[in-house]
């Protein structure tokens, strides 16, 4: 079943589309300005039969980034209902990191949750190097906030970064925001592999 709800954020209008599923959840806090993150979240959680939560702003040509950690408002009637559903949380991002464009940084506080999700990326090697090791993720890209969202389900979760390659096959210039992305299908595949081990094993949770 797909819900949807228009919710004002700091001023900022969103539109959040919740699809239920199972109790692995895939969030996309971020997806108009973050290309491809929210068509990776339904298509990861439509193959997985997991949950998914995407909050885009619809028509507007320059949206509004709003820091992850100020999106957990307690307003948001279908973010409450996925944060009651899911076990876990993986929360799809996207990065620009010249120095690091190969690199597909897996933070927050499910620790073990992020090194099992790394194993399924792992398959995108050479290309894309999944990095577990938060001394090596950019402070900005760790994801352990206590208030982001990926962190409030029962057993955390893994927010998931990724280079602009590895989100879509869309040119960055001239990009209509209102034409969807099309992520790259290795990328859709990997992912896939990595919730379903997350699904297995659900018992797993962060120390705290």
């Amino acid at each position: 079943m797909t819900r949807t709800e228009l919710v004002e954020i700091e001023g900022v209008r969103l539109l959040a589309t919740l699809t239920t599923g199972g109790e692995i959840g895939l969030l996309a806090l971020h997806g108009s300005n973050e290309g491809g993150t929210a068509e990776l979240a339904r298509s990861v959680a439509e193959r997985c039969g997991a949950t998914s939560l995407v909050f885009t702003q619809p028509g507007v040509p320059e949206p509004v980034h709003i820091p992850s950690a100020r999106m957990a408002v307690e307003h948001c009637a279908l973010l409450r209902v996925f944060l009651s559903q899911v076990t876990v949380a993986v929360s799809l991002h996207g990065h620009m990191r010249r120095a690091t464009p190969r690199s597909i940084f897996l933070g927050g506080a499910n620790r073990p949750a992020a090194r099992l999700l790394a194993s399924g990326l792992s398959a995108l090697r050479p290309e894309f190097d999944p990095v577990t090791d938060l001394a090596e993720i950019p402070a900005g890209l760790r994801g352990v906030h206590a208030r982001n969202p990926v962190n409030l389900p029962r057993r955390g979760g893994v927010q998931v970064e990724l280079p602009l390659s590895a989100r879509t096959r869309t040119r960055r210039s001239g990009r209509d925001p209102e034409i969807p992305d099309n992520p790259p299908r290795p990328v859709v595949d990997a992912l896939v592999t990595g919730v379903r081990l997350l699904a297995a094993k659900s018992v797993m949770h962060p120390a705290r």
